[in-house]
C-alpha cells in the first residue's frame, strides 16, 4: 500500500471525521469573538482590530484564554487537513466541472484555515501581527508594480463577487445539502438553517465591503483604504446609521458561529 493510499484511508476513519467535526467548534468560537469585536467597534469601545487577529486576541484575553486559543488553533488545523483530503479525493457526490470547482474551493479553504491557524499561533507566542497592516503593505507592493492598480482593482471586483456569491449561497440555502440532520427535531433543523442563512449573508456583506474598498484603493491609488475586514467594519460604522448596520452584521457573524456549532453535529464530513 502506498503512502497516498494510507493517507486516503486515514481520512475515512471515524477518528478523522470526529476531529473534523470538533474543528467546527473552534471555528465557531472564532466567529463569536469576531462578532464581539465588531459589536465593540459599533459601540465605539473596540480596542482590538476588527479582524481575525483582533478576534484571537479577544479569545486570549478571556479566562483560560490560552487554552481556548490552543483549542481553536488545533481545530483550524483539523479543518485544514480535512480540506486537503477533499481537495485531493473529495466531492464525489458531484461530477465533472462541478467537482473540479469544489476541489479548487477546498484547496482555497486549506490556505484560509492554515493562515488563521498561523495567526492564532502568533498570538499564542505573544507576537501578534496586524492582518490589516499586512493587507495594506501587500496592496502597496502590488500597486507599485506596472499595472498594479488595475490588478488590485480586479482583485477587489473578485472579492466583491465572492461576497455577493456568499449572500446568494446563504439566501438560497445552498449549504443545506452539506448537512445531515438524521432524526433531528424539526425545530433544530429550522434553527440550524436560519443561523446558516443569516451567517452567510452577513459574511457576504462584510466581504463585499472589503471588495469595494479594494476597488477604491485602486481608483484613488491609496493602499491605506485596503485594510481588509478591519477597514470594512470601521467603514460601515462611519456610515449614516452605521452603528446599527454594524451591530446587525455582528449579530450575523455571531449567527454563523452558532451555525458552526450545528455543523459540529450535523455536517457531512466524509471525502
Amino acid at each position: 500500500m502506498t503512502t497516498v493510499d494510507t493517507a486516503h484511508r486515514a481520512t475515512q476513519s471515524d477518528l478523522f471525521k470526529k476531529l473534523t467535526k470538533v474543528g467546527f467548534i473552534g471555528y465557531g468560537l472564532l466567529h463569536l469573538a469576531l462578532a464581539w469585536v465588531a459589536a465593540q467597534i459599533a459601540l465605539g469601545e473596540g480596542a482590538q482590530e476588527g479582524d481575525q487577529s483582533g478576534a484571537f486576541q479577544t479569545l486570549a484575553a478571556q479566562p483560560f484564554g490560552k487554552v481556548l486559543l490552543w483549542f481553536t488553533l488545533i481545530c483550524l488545523v483539523a479543518l485544514a487537513l480535512w480540506q486537503v483530503a477533499l481537495a485531493i479525493w473529495g466531492h464525489r457526490d458531484v461530477q465533472g466541472k462541478e467537482r473540479v470547482w469544489e476541489r479548487v474551493a477546498s484547496a482555497a479553504r486549506v490556505v484560509i484555515y492554515a493562515a488563521l491557524a498561523w495567526t492564532a499561533g502568533k498570538v499564542l507566542v505573544g507576537a501578534p501581527s496586524s492582518s490589516a497592516d499586512k493587507q495594506q503593505e501587500a496592496t502597496a507592493g502590488i500597486m507599485a508594480e506596472p499595472a498594479g492598480a488595475w490588478l488590485v482593482g480586479l482583485i477587489g471586483l473578485g472579492v466583491l463577487a465572492f461576497g455577493a456569491g456568499m449572500i446568494w449561497y446563504g439566501w438560497k440555502r445552498k449549504f443545506e445539502r452539506k448537512l445531515n440532520f438524521g432524526t433531528a427535531e424539526p425545530k433544530t433543523r429550522k434553527a440550524a438553517i436560519r443561523a446558516g442563512q443569516v451567517g452567510y449573508i452577513a459574511k457576504g456583506v462584510a466581504f463585499g465591503i472589503v471588495g469595494i474598498l479594494l476597488v477604491q484603493a485602486a481608483v484613488t491609488n491609496d493602499p491605506g483604504k485596503s485594510r481588509g475586514l478591519d477597514a470594512a467594519l470601521h467603514t460601515l460604522a462611519a456610515q449614516p446609521y452605521g452603528k446599527f448596520l454594524l451591530l446587525a452584521v455582528a449579530l450575523g457573524v455571531a449567527a454563523f458561529g452558532v451555525y458552526c456549532f450545528f455543523q459540529a453535529r450535523y455536517r457531512k464530513v466524509g471525502t
